[in-house]
């Protein structure tokens, strides 16, 4: 008995006078008993020829059936392939549509496990889709192009930059799912092709519509394409990062931006604090137009330091991403590994051993290390305050309950009382420290972020003396014209007011 074999052949794209001539001498095998021919479906133009011809064929399209998705229906393919391999004493003939090695999951299977199997495969090319694609839609892939699969197709493949072509468009609701990805990058009136049957006779059809109808195309099948032609639009590319990142490099360059260019790390760090406050205050104020707008403007402070590195060799912005991904996935392994999680508080302590085990790494000795070291040097005080707290918490060092730190509270103020009663500005100044420092202790116990509590009495006090100056205003008058007993009374009436807003 001669060794196992299959040969795979690429049918084409359904034109006859396309079909190779080695292909169509090894399918003719078939009908000479010398080989046995298997189809991955009947649904080709191609299949009338083998008819017409007399060339006895298998076909899979009962697989298609029997499984719920196509990565399923494609193993059980290569499954019996291998099967029928080593049970028959000829040839097995595998034809597929198009080219065997162009958008077909099935050669790949095959590929892998042909050779674990002790059975030889040979692979014969038919004109793929691409072929009829170039001639078709009429544009050069030396220009830049990428094939995608309409099944699998996410935000982060595509690239405005290089012609798309994209297959596995059986139905309208693939194209339904295709038009909702493509929208992330293209305008929803963007120019996009259609090909249906492209090089067969008859059958073919080219459309060009607007992005957002691309559903409404009727006759998707196995043989239809997509092609989404590359972008020269500004607007299009402003939503890529390689845009930024390129438009970043160009203001610091010789050509560029006169302020851009003499900027430094150390004349940008109060704009990097600004920013960042910026889009706190738009948390704040819950406006989702201007937080997209102000995470832009702190965006560019991260991509204007990462330029100036860059310039010198150090690393780019993509380093920057590179170690942000590669840390996520390293602290979640409850996530991306073997690690499990329940709640926030294990995921809390996966990411601390994780942190711990890096700096081991590093040769930092963690046992030799503060308990308090980790907290920000430059963080805002409140919020250092509140670090520093819990960090000595997590040892024992702290109050067993808020009755005690309230009490802390009051001795803190009688000493301020006192510094004050001494009139000695430095012991005011330590004992006003130490009157806050258990007042954020006390926000602890209370589980109350003190930032956001005296973010929101910053607030309330802006809306209640605009309330005085609004009715000042309205009654003519300014503040030299009035006093503090009026003020108060507006005061007392704006309280009220807020309630009511409440």
């Amino acid at each position: 008995m001669s060794e196992p074999s299959i040969t795979i052949v690429g049918l084409g794209t359904g034109d006859e006078d396309q079909l190779t001539l080695g292909v169509w001498k090894k399918l003719q095998l078939a009908s000479k008993s010398q080989a046995k021919l298997y189809l991955r479906t009947n649904d080709h133009p191609m299949v009338r020829m083998l008819d017409d011809n007399q060339i006895p064929y298998t076909t899979f399209d009962a697989n298609y059936e029997a499984h719920q998705n196509f990565e399923r229906v494609y193993e059980s393919i290569a499954d019996e392939l291998i099967q029928q391999a080593r049970q028959e004493s000829t040839e097995i003939i595998y034809a597929v549509p198009g080219h065997p090695m162009v958008a077909e999951y099935t050669a790949q299977l095959l590929k892998q496990r042909c050779p674990e199997a002790g059975i030889a495969l040979t692979l014969l090319g038919g004109e793929s889709f691409l072929d009829q694609a170039f001639l078709r839609f009429g544009f050069d892939p030396i220009d830049g192009f990428q094939l995608l699969d309409a099944t699998s197709l996410s935000r982060y493949t595509l690239n405005p930059r290089l012609h798309t072509v994209i297959g596995q468009v059986y139905d309208t609701y693939t194209a339904s799912d295709l038009k909702i990805s493509l929208m992330e990058a293209y305008p929803d009136d963007y120019r996009v092709v259609v090909g249906h049957s492209l090089g067969v006779a008859g059958a073919e059809q080219i459309m060009e519509v607007p992005l957002y109808e691309l559903d409404h195309i009727k006759g998707y099948g196995n043989l239809s394409l997509v092609w989404v032609p590359k972008s020269e639009q500004d607007e299009v590319h402003y939503r890529s990062f390689g845009r930024l990142h390129e438009i970043v490099s160009i203001l610091r360059s010789p050509e560029g931006c006169p302020w851009d260019r003499e900027q430094t790390h150390a004349s940008l760090r109060k704009n990097l604090i600004e920013e960042a406050y910026e889009v706190l205050e738009t948390i704040d104020e819950d406006d989702p137009d201007h937080m997209c707008e102000e995470l832009g403007d702190l965006l560019l402070q991260v991509m204007l330091h990462a330029q100036m590195e860059e310039e010198i060799g150090t690393f780019t912005v993509y380093d920057v991403i590179s170690t942000l991904n590669e840390k996520l996935i390293r602290r979640h392994p409850h996530v991306f590994g073997d690690h499990k999680a329940g709640d926030a508080d294990e995921a809390l302590v996966n990411w601390n051993a994780m942190k711990a085990e890096e700096k081991r790494k590093k040769g930092i000795d963690v046992t030799k290390q503060s308990v308090l070291d980790g907290v920000p040097r430059d963080l805002p005080g409140l919020m250092k305050a509140w670090k520093l707290q819990k960090k000595a918490a997590a040892v024992g060092f702290d109050w067993s309950e808020a009755r005690e730190v309230l009490n802390k509270v009051e001795e803190e103020l009688g000493e301020l009382r006192q510094a004050m009663d001494n009139q000695d500005a430095q012991e005011k100044q330590e004992e006003l420290g130490d009157l806050l420092f258990s007042i954020v202790n006390l926000a602890r116990f209370l589980k109350v972020d003190p930032e956001e509590a005296i973010a929101q009495t910053n607030r309330k006090f802006v809306q209640r003396f605009s309330y005085i100056e609004e009715q000042l205003r309205l009654r003519g008058l300014s503040f030299e014209q009035t006093d503090l007993s009026e003020m108060e009374t507006y005061w007392q009436e704006a309280k009220k007011v807020t309630k009511l807003e409440r």
